[in-house]
């Protein structure tokens, strides 16, 4: 799934001069290297497909399309292989240098920009791109390009939108979730609550520092909600020090020194135990919230992001994930048509109504309470019996953002994540922390990678 407080953010980015023992793990295939065959009877070629899909339902989520496929081609295989996200990107570029890559990979699109530079990734040739533009959202199709050009299906696709406690807001005499950044900030002084010793009861809207997804994805979307973004449009510098991001870091850092906010707290803990009155996340969270809330799930609402103004276009982020074709592979345009036939041939849904009809990949993903670029699948899929808390981030498709990702994006979440947190924590003022993400993210974004 994307990025998020299951998986942590990255622990190592760079190049390591040797492959390490843990990154030859194996999946659930087993150990054996597949033999690259000519694709002769009797001889098939075996294509790999390194994920991070590594556990649990994802694992098997994956690996049912992948059986099928093999059941039904006998001259073309695909084994899965599978590492923890925290070791993916690395995984990644060692195989790589060690001349041992994946045929097919699964990358989070931050990483693409890097990816790319680094020689990783090889272009969708025409056809395929014309399906995805065809096929998927603008943000998908924006999250799986690099410099104009498409390099693979977009898969799981996440948006934010903002999450509240209907009880809470109850409480408080608030009928409805708020529209506007003067709504929230009323509804999140409102329910904020504290004891006489000034230790947090509730808070009114939750920021955390939790990881690079949480800290950097609640303030990103927050920008985009305010029609600004992260990194210019050449991608060769930061463009955070705006209006917009002014207002949003203002936005969080009111909310923070008037007691509405308590960064410091796990915000994933303390919304399903009911100390949190509203916040940002992505579509994922859902599903995780249904099983950990029970009974108390009802009392979950989901509402789009609030815009500044009543009047303003709404916006926010998105994030996800791509399979796309190494550079290295011997068989190109095998791995293209599995992913095709994985990503955009149309099978029955059994759940929906008859005659309905969906993409294998879209259907992985809503089994695993997420989402991929595909409106038209989602719509289907999620029709019936589905959890109305979706629909936001569903309908947030067509005007999410995507989150950038040229070469240095991942340094850049970095550093912005450690800026957002000394503002949060008192250690910057707002106009501190924009010129110190000004300055340390153009370094990083306009450099040679």
């Amino acid at each position: 799934m994307t990025p998020s407080h299951r998986t942590g953010g990255l622990s190592r980015r760079h190049f390591a001069l040797a492959l390490p023992s843990a990154l030859l793990a194996c999946g659930a295939s087993g150990c054996a290297a597949p033999h690259q065959g000519t694709g002769r009877p009797g001889d098939p070629i075996v294509l790999t497909l390194l994920s991070h899909y590594a556990s649990g339902t994802l694992k098997e989520a994956l690996q049912r399309p992948v059986d099928e496929w093999n059941a039904t081609h006998d001259r073309v295989k695909v084994r899965t292989k599978a590492v923890e996200f925290t070791d993916l990107l690395t995984t990644f570029m060692v195989r790589q240098a060690a001349g041992q890559g994946a045929d097919i990979l699964h990358p989070y699109c931050l990483w693409n920009g890097q990816l790319v530079q680094a020689g990783v990734l090889r272009p969708a040739p025409s056809e395929h791109a014309e399906e995805i533009r065809r096929g998927y959202g603008g943000a998908a199709v924006g999250a799986s390009s690099v410099g104009g050009k498409i390099y693979g299906y977009p898969t799981e696709v996440q948006t934010y939108a903002l999450y509240y406690n209907k009880r809470l807001l109850r409480e408080a005499g608030i009928a409805r979730p708020p529209h506007t950044w003067h709504e929230l900030e009323e509804v999140a002084y409102r329910t904020a609550r504290r004891d006489r010793y000034g230790n947090t009861l509730v808070q009114g809207f939750g920021l955390s520092t939790y990881d690079d997804s949480t800290t950097v994805g609640q303030t990103l979307a927050l920008l985009n909600a305010a029609g600004g973004t992260f990194v210019s449009a050449d991608g060769r510098s930061t463009a955070i020090d705006s209006p917009a991001g002014r207002a949003v870091f203002a936005l969080e850092h009111r909310l923070v020194v008037k007691g509405a906010s308590a960064p410091g707290v796990n915000v994933y803990k303390a919304f399903q135990s009911g100390q949190v009155a509203m916040v940002v996340s992505a579509g994922w969270w859902t599903g995780s919230l249904k099983t950990e809330m029970g009974k108390d799930y009802r009392d979950v609402g989901v509402a789009p992001l609030p815009v500044p103004e009543a009047d303003d276009r709404r916006a926010t982020l998105s994030t996800g994930f791509m399979l796309g074709v190494n550079t290295a592979s011997e068989h190109p345009r095998e791995a293209w048509e599995f992913l095709r036939w994985l990503n955009t041939e149309k099978v029955s849904i059994k759940s929906a109504k008859k005659g309905a009809t969906a993409t294998r990949m879209s259907s992985l993903q809503v089994s695993v309470g997420s989402l991929t670029g595909r409106a038209e699948d989602m719509r289907i899929l999620l029709s019936e019996g589905s959890d109305p808390n979706l629909r936001p981030f569903l309908d947030a498709l067509a005007y999410a953002v995507p989150e950038p990702n040229v070469a240095g994006a991942q340094q850049a979440k970095s550093l912005l994540r450690k800026n957002i947190e000394a503002l949060w924590t008192g250690q910057q003022s707002v106009d501190e922390s924009l010129r110190t993400i000004r300055r340390q993210v153009d370094q990083e974004v306009s450099r040679s990678w």
